[in-house]
């Protein structure tokens, strides 16, 4: 088998009922197969994929892994090439999957790669999440090409295919031995940034990552949690900082944490300002969980330095987006 695009579901009958046809209509290469790991959902979703779509091929777990620990357990199931990891939220056109894997074959540095990610919602803008491509400053604050601050731009073909430093996991599409080479996706993340964080991996190892824009799909986003939820705002403060304390190199990291402890507290500031009590209160919980977890990521760190053969890459931008944060 050459791919697998693999759709992670759990209780997501109305995501499947309405994306899945797209899916299955526009991906018809013999040699690729379409397969919904299920997390044990409780709701009709396992129904509805059996009766309606006979060639999907079902991966049904007895309990919810979450994100990260459902691609990594699904991936292990199947012996495909390349992998997909694919939203159940997305619409994919005609011929969405062919340049991405076009691309993998012809360029062997390359470990993974991500379309041109636009909006369902509006098709003419980029999708807030993955929009053309992730860039990564050296504070650690994640950006992207078609995204400037909180806005989204209208695609007008701007982009050209280019390598990136990381690829969204709306629609990740990947070689499947170097993603378990690497440990996949930290389970310890629980949700936010731990697509970055594998993309940080892989690069430590020496590969490239890239946005295809001759490919895009369309994401709704936001269909776990909103933009403004505070529990967002947790989960990314504290994972950029767990993200930051396992990959990068001691002398970096001496001087990047004392500037971040500054700088999410000026972020706690903004949102008081702004209001947003709610989100400015998550900051400090946000920095506690980090502490509370660092004995986890202390091994976790060691055993990537250690097998590291590129200390900083290159690619992370020097240009801080700070406030492209709050």
């Amino acid at each position: 088998m050459l791919c697998s695009v693999i759709i992670l579901n759990w209780n997501g009958e109305k995501w499947l009922r309405r994306f899945l046809p797209s899916v299955v209509e526009n991906t018809t290469d013999k040699d690729v197969e379409i397969v919904v790991a299920d997390n044990g959902s409780t709701d009709g979703s396992l129904e509805l994929v059996k009766s309606t779509f006979p060639n999907v091929r079902l991966i049904c777990f007895s309990e919810n892994y979450g994100f990260a620990e459902g691609y990594n357990k699904a991936i292990k199931e199947v012996q495909s090439e390349f992998v997909v990891l694919l939203n159940s939220d997305v619409e994919t056109p005609k011929h969405w999957l062919e340049p991405l894997l076009d691309f993998l074959k012809k360029n062997k540095k390359f470990v993974a790669c991500q379309p041109k990610i636009l909006s369902y919602n509006d098709k003419s803008r980029f999708e807030y999440a993955g929009a053309a491509g992730g860039q990564l400053d050296f504070l650690g604050y994640a950006f992207c090409r078609g995204r400037k601050f909180g806005n989204v731009l209208t695609d007008n073909n701007q982009y050209p295919t280019a390598e990136v430093f990381w690829a969204s996991g709306a629609c990740l599409c990947c070689r499947r031995k170097e993603y378990i080479e690497a440990g996949g996706l930290d389970c310890d993340f629980f949700a936010h940034m731990e697509e970055i964080d594998l993309c940080w991996r892989w690069h430590l190892s020496g590969y490239k990552i890239a946005c295809v824009t001759e490919s895009k799909v369309y994401h709704v986003g936001g269909g776990s949690l909103s933009y403004g939820n505070p529990r967002k705002t947790f989960l990314n403060f504290r994972n950029n900082l767990l993200m930051l304390y396992k990959n990068l190199p001691m002398w970096r990291l001496c001087y990047v944490m004392p500037l971040r402890f500054l700088l999410d507290y000026l972020a706690m500031f903004f949102f008081c300002v702004n209001g947003n009590f709610r989100s400015a209160l998550q900051i400090p919980k946000a920095r506690l969980a980090f502490w509370k977890l660092l004995k986890i990521f202390r091994q976790k760190r060691k055993s990537i330095r250690e097998k590291a053969v590129v200390s900083y890459p290159k690619s992370i931008s020097s240009v801080p987006v700070f406030f492209a944060k709050i």
